[in-house]
Parts: C-alpha cells; structure tokens; sequence
C-alpha cells in the first residue's frame, strides 16, 4: 500500500477524513503528491458549529480536490456519547476518542468509501501502517513523532482494514514540518490550534457535560476506607477518578487517594497511594489486529494502559469469552476501569481491549 510506486497508485482514489485542521489538510497536499486522486470528507459530529466543516472544504478547493459532507450527529450521540454516559453511570472511566475512531472515522467513513468506489481511507492520525515480515501482514506501528503517537487510540479499528488505511503524517518527526508544508502551499490553517479536547465536551468541563446534556443529579455518599470506616462525604461518585487526591474534603495523617467505587452502596474508596499500584489488570472486548496464529498464551508485551502512559513490560493469559488477564513485570499506579489496554510488540501494535477490573 503504501510502499507503492507512483505510476502503481496513479488513479487509486482515497476518501481523506478531513477536520479543517492542519493536520488532515497537509495529509490531503501529501496525498496528492504521491499520485492518489483523493476525495476530502468532512464529518459533523455534534453541534450546529460548521466552522471546521468550512475549513475543510476551503482547503479542498485551493487544492482542487472534490470535498463532501457527513452529518453524522445521530450515529455519534448512539455510538460515542451514549458509551460515555453509560460509562459514567456504570462507574466506569471511558475514552470516547476510541469509539468514534472505531464507529465513525473507520466504521461509517468506510461505509461512505464503498459508495464512492475508493480504493483507501486515510485521516491525518499521527501512526504507521507497513508490512511486517513476522506478521506477514500489514500491521499498526507507532508514529515516528512519539509525542503526537495515536496509535493507542487506533487499536480497536478492524484488522482487515489495515490493508486499506493511508496515515500519511506517520513518518514525520515534528508538528514543525507538517506546520511548514501547509504555509509552503499558501494554507491559511497553518497555525490553527490542535485540538486537545474531547469534542463534545464544552472547556474538557466533563461533570458539566453529564448533569446538563444526561441530566447526572449529584447523589451524596460516604468515603469510606479499605475496612469500611466512614471517612467523610463525596458528592457524586461520577465526579471523581481514580488516583485523585485533591478535592475530597477530608484530612488525614497520610494523603489519601480515591482507588474505587462501590457502586450498589454509593461509596468512594480511598487508600495510600501504594493501593493504587496493582500487578495485573483483567481486559474483555479484546481486539486483534494481527493474525490469531500469531497470538499465543503467555505472550509477552509492553501494555499501556492510558493514552498518556508509557507502555511497560507485561505478559497476556488467554482467557475464554475473549478475556485476556494482564500481568506487569512491575505493578502499575492507577489501572482504571473503563479505560484500554493496549499490547504493542515493539513499535507494533498487536491488540488491545477494555479493562475490566484490576
């Protein structure tokens, strides 16, 4: 795919995914100059707000490429919202930019590729696609920028589109150069700022979001320690996370910090920071995006357990039902409920799923 010569690509066409950011819009300038005839697709996701959907288009018409348009805001208020709330409510912690990479942007984005007979789909994800001989296949690698890296986010997308997926920003070093080649051609998105939220949520103000769009009413509770013992009062078991240490209101010799819900008696569970470090983690809806013959009991990774986090030496026990258990070399701070884990075998991802429990 992507190692293809140019006369090879000439005329493949490709459906870019495009935010009106820089990103996706150098992603376009390069695709164009390796021979793909390339279709610009923005996706509305929530809000009345077209401003990016403008963006896009009028990057597309400097560059002379076709642009089209996907109201999407039913699908994602279904597929991603709804996982949010359900999530919170569960007394779980979500990542909804996992959802909508796997329902939106390479679910119904390639729905709408079919019908425009495209041959690939590409976005402006910061992550390689390159064929590994050991996995004899086309497999997810880590961006070269390790900093801008979204591979984590991208473990949930099928493994058969893999041989279909463009990331064309995956071998550059720095946001500099993708930043300079769109003031090269004249693009007045050069210096728009990324965008670090999550993009439903007004100011990154979740608690916010869950009382006035899910009507979320704040139930009082007890914090309670290991044993039970009441320590003080939380107000809503949604509003805090684990590892939180600020903004419980109680006092105590040794700093306290929130290491679970008990969800059928209302309560937050605190502890030392030590009780936040667990050995292993339990994963169920787990992903392969390498062969099953591949895949082999007692495997030995590096897991990563949160966008931000640094992957860490681990090993996977297969468990039925598609459970995997997850056992660190080394225990690991704050393994949260609703959140993924990811198994990389070097730079490549090999699969992932949702934690369950430590």
């Amino acid at each position: 795919m992507l190692g293809e010569g140019i006369k090879e690509i000439m005329n493949k066409r490709v459906l870019l995914g495009m935010s009106g950011g820089v990103d996706s819009s150098v992603s376009a300038i390069l695709l164009k100059e390796q021979g793909y005839d390339v279709i610009g697709i923005n996706m509305l996701f929530w809000g009345e707000d077209t401003t990016n959907s403008a963006d896009a288009n009028k990057v597309c018409k400097k560059l002379n490429i076709p642009f089209t348009f996907l109201d999407l805001r039913n699908d994602f208020k279904n597929f991603v919202v709804q996982d949010f709330i359900v999530g919170y409510k569960s007394g779980v912690t979500p990542n909804p930019c996992i959802e909508c990479n796997k329902f939106m942007k390479f679910g119904l984005m390639c729905t709408r590729a079919k019908e425009l007979n495209c041959d690939y789909i590409a976005t402006g994800h910061y992550a390689n696609i390159e064929f590994s001989e050991k996995y004899n296949s086309n497999v997810l690698k880590k961006a070269n920028n390790l900093q801008k890296d979204q591979s984590y986010v991208l473990y949930n997308i099928r493994k058969d589109l893999l041989d279909h997926i463009i990331f064309p920003l995956g071998k550059f070093e720095s946001k500099e150069e993708i930043r300079n080649i769109a003031k090269e051609h004249g693009l007045e998105v050069a210096n728009k700022p990324d965008s670090e939220d999550i993009c439903f949520i007004e100011n990154g103000n979740y608690k916010e979001f869950l009382e006035k769009y899910a009507k979320f009413k704040a139930k009082e509770g007890n914090i309670v320690d290991k044993k039970g013992n009441v320590l003080g009062k939380h107000n809503g078991l949604y509003k805090y996370t684990i590892g939180q240490r600020k903004g419980l209101g109680i006092s105590n010799p040794v700093p306290l910090f929130v290491i679970g819900f008990n969800k059928s008696k209302n309560e937050l569970i605190v502890g030392e920071e030590s009780d936040l470090y667990k050995e292993s983690l339990l994963a169920t809806n787990i992903n392969w995006l390498i062969d099953e013959e591949y895949v082999k009991n007692k495997m030995k990774v590096k897991a990563k357990i949160r966008y931000a986090a640094e992957p860490k030496p681990a090993k996977l026990i297969l468990l039925p039902r598609n459970y995997a258990r997850v056992i660190f070399d080394e225990p690991q701070r704050a393994i949260t409920s609703g959140q993924s884990v990811v198994f990389y075998d070097g730079d490549t991802v090999v699969g992932g799923g949702k934690i369950l429990s430590h």
